[in-house]
């Protein structure tokens, strides 16, 4: 696969320091700050996904894209005015794949999803993205999809979708979930109680999976992609973003003045958390 298969056009930066409330990584694209969500396109021109990493693999920091801060920025996840950290559920590290979003999706709270009667979590189509390279934070990276799986959180639907950087030496061999199944069997198994343990130290109950915890083949998983896309289309964020940011508008050009003045920071070469050990008191 080429390297050359990639956004040249964005870039990301830094605001604020690492492991802070204050921290934001905002998407550039010709020296002005654009949205990850919005902007970033959902599709490439090869036919393949764009996917925004929002947390590098091995990593802990919980990051995400913000559906509130103008230009939608990644921000640390907070709850309780703490930021959140995912713990080391034994044998794993942090998350155990690049994990990030769809841009240009929504999984819509106020319809059902056709899959498993649940309505949508309100946010962007998570994604994992299985290939060996490291990704780092705000990188786009371009994917082949290759299926799905069904989590159920608070009774909402939050699926999440796997998939392979077109770069991975892997790429050519992977095109569906079966091919998963055959040359990366144990990837699976594991992306699935990955998911079921994660909160448990947290003193949280195990999650649970719709469609009996199976992953769904990638013809599926696009049209769950193409779903969201298009309640994204006719979302009321995207609306707002629209009459919120009209090249040239007042609204814009302050706000658009208030990022470029936040002061610039860089990442350091680890991003992770500092981990105090492994979480062992796993059920059977």
């Amino acid at each position: 696969m080429s390297s050359s298969r990639a956004l040249t056009n964005f870039l990301t930066r830094f605001k604020g320091k690492p492991h802070t409330p204050e921290f934001r990584a905002y998407c550039y694209n010709k020296e002005k700050p654009v949205s990850f969500l919005h902007d970033v396109p959902l599709f490439s021109k090869e036919g393949t996904l764009n996917m925004v990493v929002e947390i590098p693999r091995w990593t802990q920091a919980k990051c995400e894209i913000s559906n509130t801060i103008p230009f939608n920025p990644i921000v640390h996840d907070m709850k309780n005015e703490k930021i959140r950290y995912v713990q080391n559920c034994f044998p794993y590290h942090g998350y155990i794949w690049n994990y990030g979003a769809f841009p240009q999706t929504f999984e819509d709270p106020n319809k059902l999803d056709a899959h498993t009667n649940l309505k949508g979590d309100g946010d962007p189509i998570d994604v994992c993205e299985i290939g060996e390279a490291i990704g780092h934070l705000g990188e786009i990276k371009q994917v082949k999809v290759l299926g799905a799986l069904a989590l159920l959180d608070q009774n909402e639907t939050d699926w999440k979708i796997l998939t392979i950087d077109v770069n991975n030496p892997m790429a050519n061999s992977l095109n569906d979930i079966d091919d998963v199944k055959k040359l990366m069997p144990r990837l699976l198994t594991c992306t699935r109680d990955w998911f079921a343990v994660y909160k448990l130290p947290d003193g949280k109950p195990r999650n649970v999976f719709g469609l009996s915890g199976e992953f769904l083949p990638k013809s599926i998983a696009m049209e769950i992609i193409n779903e969201c896309h298009a309640s994204w289309k006719t979302g009321s964020q995207r609306a707002d973003y629209i009459n919120s940011f009209q090249e040239n508008s007042e609204k814009a050009t302050r706000i658009t003045q208030a990022v470029d003045e936040m002061q610039e920071s860089q990442l350091p070469k680890s991003f992770a958390f500092p981990s105090s050990g492994y979480y062992y008191q796993l059920p059977e």
